[in-house]
């Protein structure tokens, strides 16, 4: 039952267009316009940056929330010691969060592709997964520099997250301890549910894109800046 709560409650959290609901406040339709979706670049292009930011954040928001909220019940955040099978009933709710914005019950199972909700959700899971989220970020904005496409930046940055969460095997304990403020002594977390999330949600966040990657290598995907 706990599980089952935690997996519907975080589906239904992650499930608000909140993209949809922002540009209907302009009587626009968002999935109308620009690349028809309902996420944060879609609604920054047509409508402004005022609302994509704020969009960017609600998304971001709907991710954090479920993943924070569930720890705090079952008493996982950062707590290395936690049994594996107690942080994948944790991590059920990140996942949930992000599968409710992919796949909403309310727009015919049609929603965003999950960058923004997929970066609150993992800063959420911390430490593990909040340190790979903010290592992925820095990935995307250095992508989006050098190559001013946002699309392609989102798969680098999808790749380089369960590459982190590996890379944190050899981070030596006394700066673990030092990240997690030393809460359970330098305990060193098992990686193995966290990859088995970080894996196939990475696969699915470059299938999202696999129209932006065709432009890309196409040269036809829009880039940052660029006037339309």
């Amino acid at each position: 039952m706990e599980l089952a709560a935690i997996i519907a409650l975080s589906y239904l959290a992650g499930s608000v267009p909140f993209g949809l609901l922002l540009a209907r406040i302009r009587g626009v339709d968002i999935r109308a316009h620009g690349s028809g979706n309902i996420g944060a670049t879609n609604v920054w292009r047509v409508l402004g940056w005022r609302l994509g930011l704020t969009c960017f954040v609600l998304d971001v928001l709907k991710g954090l929330a479920p993943a924070l909220i569930a720890g705090a019940w079952l008493g996982v955040i950062n707590n290395p010691a936690a049994e594996p099978g107690r942080v994948l009933v944790w991590l059920a709710a990140p996942v949930s969060a992000i599968a409710g914005h992919l796949f909403p019950i309310w727009l015919r199972f049609k929603g965003g592709k999950g960058v923004a909700t997929g970066l609150g959700a993992m800063l959420g899971v911390f430490p593990v997964l909040s340190i790979a989220a903010v290592g992925a970020l820095a990935v995307w904005i250095v992508s989006a520099k050098l190559t001013r496409m946002v699309g392609i930046s989102s798969c680098f940055a999808a790749i380089a997250l369960p590459l982190i969460v590996l890379a944190q095997r050899w981070v030596p304990a006394s700066w673990r301890a030092m990240v997690a403020g030393d809460a359970h002594g330098h305990a060193s977390p098992a990686l193995w549910p966290y990859l088995a999330v970080t894996i196939p949600l990475a696969l699915v966040v470059i299938i999202k894109h696999r129209a932006n990657i065709a432009r890309t290598l196409a040269g036809t995907e829009n880039r940052i800046g660029a006037r339309r």
